[in-house]
């Protein structure tokens, strides 16, 4: 490996650390941080019922509206993500390069890669669009998408073990 790509995967492995240890050491306003291992992630459990549990790795922000109570965004760049909102506990949306996964009161995990953001719903119902908000589909219980620029999507009920692979990663 030459000196300038041996730069650039030390470079780019500090980046991805550091993205890591900034998402890891995030205080979020109305919510405890713990970590978790088998498999690592960070769990946030939230007033009002509100669960984000984030691959080690991921590159996320938790945002929290001025006054309010409990995180109503997060913008996540990179990995995955679990999510727990009760029924009529308010309003949250995962906002991804490639998509907007909007929900009430729901389960469901976003997966977001360099090509496109995977959007699978556990239980309720969660409203996916284009981050213009644009193209808006309802995914149902058992029903995902995959949204990448350019390209279109629908709901489409995933295989069991597409499924479980996601869920797996969140000790599901």
């Amino acid at each position: 490996m030459s000196k300038r790509r041996l730069k650039l995967a030390v470079t780019l492995v500090g980046l991805m650390f550091a993205a890591s240890a900034t998402a890891m050491a995030q205080d979020v306003t109305g919510c405890e941080r713990t970590q978790v291992q088998d498999p690592p992630r960070i769990v946030f459990q939230c007033e009002n019922g509100l669960v984000i549990e984030a691959e080690a790795a991921s590159a996320f922000n938790i945002d929290t509206a001025a006054g309010a109570a409990r995180p109503d965004e997060v913008d996540l760049e990179a990995d995955a993500m679990l999510i727990e909102v009760e029924p009529g506990s308010g309003p949250f949306q995962v906002r991804t390069p490639h998509a907007i996964a909007a929900v009430r009161g729901t389960i469901y995990a976003v997966d977001v890669g360099p090509e496109r953001t995977s959007v699978f719903v556990v239980r309720g119902h969660v409203s996916v669009s284009r981050p213009d908000g644009s193209d808006t589909v309802l995914l149902a219980a058992g029903e995902g998408a995959d949204v990448a620029p350019g390209l279109p999507f629908a709901p489409v009920t995933w295989s069991a073990e597409r499924a479980a692979g996601l869920l797996s990663r969140f000790g599901q």
